[in-house]
């Protein structure tokens, strides 16, 4: 009942006295994401490794096609972003991507074992969750108090990650009792997605209390292209692209740093899609406090003691130290960056746009962030085919130490947001 009917617009008003926490909006969000980050980690846990070791592809072309499956989203996010905000169709535009992630597992069981057919299946996964993210992003923001945005999106991205955390054990577990019969764990995976997109379906309301719909047809207003980057002519706003473009121009994919990882600890390969579990683990723990404190401390400085996690995690894979240190100090500097920087980000973002323009908005942001990263994945196997892991990774600490010292003077420090009504 509570997730039914709390965040929706004819929902009766909080008592007085009583602070809502977090709308019915976000945990219903949250619920999706959970079941549907099941579905999707349950076929990606072993991607690196078996496209490096399995496969063979090299570093350079990992990294490439790594960073393309991450990249290639970019003009879907920005029309998914501009064709939620028409007409407030948020909900509706997120039930595409997340229905065509979901069928993307029926691409997995026709593939076979051939190498195409399984990356356009990935792809169609990636696509789905470019179309998703902006607009389920922008409803988190309309269906939450200004002051407690931060809190929100830490609910929202840790129970996220519970599914995160919950999909390879979950493929693992089918695998031991099938006796490694993969279509078992894509049949699954296939169902689990269903069921996400029938939560979406029943459980968040077809628009927030923050976007009221009229009740007479207003007449659109004349869209051009440019339409998507109008909210560039903010000057907050275009500060913060251009630091998310610089650090994530920064920050080598996550996949890099855990083969970094396993090479310096000489792991067994058996162990290694067990490593993010660890990262996933710690930013399940930290996104909800870290939420809390950039409402009370301000966004800006979290999102930046993040990415300094980041470098340190970086410059912990350079100095030399004991195996156990570093197998439990990478993944938890990984997850204190996600935690500080994945929800902080579109919490910061969020109040500088209008209701109208909020989707769109929030997705150019993450273009560009997905945009960077591509560019940092392909450079960094690049280097690291010409130059070695070593010289790769201080490039890359160079790198984002620098784009930490340009954020820090171009991040816009935004007034403290208003208090919502007790």
């Amino acid at each position: 009942m509570y997730l039914a009917t709390t965040g929706r617009p004819d929902a009766p008003p909080p008592l007085p006295g009583v602070r809502r926490r977090v709308s019915g909006t976000v945990l219903a969000l949250g619920a999706v994401s959970l079941v549907t980050d099941v579905s999707s980690e349950m076929v990606t846990a072993v991607l690196p490794l078996y496209l490096v070791l399995g496969l063979g592809l090299s570093p350079l072309q990992f990294g490439f096609l790594d960073g393309l499956l991450n990249g290639a989203t970019a003009l879907v996010r920005l029309l998914g972003g501009h064709a939620a905000d028409r007409g407030g169709r948020h909900k509706r535009v997120a039930g595409i991507g997340y229905a065509l992630s979901a069928c993307s597992r029926l691409g997995l069981l026709l593939a076979g074992g051939a190498a195409g057919p399984i990356a356009a299946s990935l792809a169609a996964d990636r696509l789905g969750k470019g179309i998703r993210t902006a607009p389920r992003d922008a409803l988190i923001t309309l269906s939450s108090p200004p002051d407690g945005l931060g809190r929100a999106f830490g609910v929202h991205r840790a129970m996220d990650t519970t599914g995160a955390l919950l999909g390879p054990l979950a493929a693992f577990a089918l695998l031991w009792a099938t006796a490694d019969a993969y279509d078992a764990v894509f049949v699954v995976s296939f169902c689990t997605g269903v069921a996400g997109v029938l939560l979406l379906v029943v459980l968040v309301p077809n628009a927030p209390a923050a976007l009221p719909v009229p009740a007479s047809p207003v007449p659109p207003r004349p869209r051009t292209p440019r339409a998507p980057f109008a909210p560039l002519r903010t000057p907050a706003y275009r500060r913060i692209v251009v630091c998310t473009a610089l650090l994530g121009a920064a920050t080598v994919g996550d996949a890099f740093v855990y083969l970094l990882l396993q090479r310096r600890l000489d792991l067994a390969v058996t162990w290694f899609p067990f490593l993010p579990l660890g990262a996933a683990a710690c930013y399940l723990l930290l996104a909800v406090p870290a939420g809390r404190l950039a409402d009370r401390i301000g966004r800006r400085r979290p999102f930046l003691y993040g990415h300094g996690a980041l470098l340190l995690a970086y410059a912990a894979l350079l100095a030399p130290g004991p195996a156990p240190l570093l197998l439990g100090l990478v993944p938890a500097l990984l997850g204190i960056f996600y935690a500080s920087t994945d929800g902080v980000l579109m919490a910061l973002t969020g109040p500088l746009l209008p209701a109208r323009r909020r989707a769109g908005g929030l997705a150019l942001v993450q273009t560009v962030q997905a945009l960077a990263r591509l560019v940092a994945a392909a450079g960094f196997g690049a280097a690291w085919t010409a130059w070695g892991p070593r010289a790769a990774l201080l490039l890359a600490c160079a790198g984002l130490a620098a784009a930490l010292c340009c954020a820090l003077r171009l991040l816009p420090a935004p007034p403290p947001p208003e208090r919502s009504p007790s």
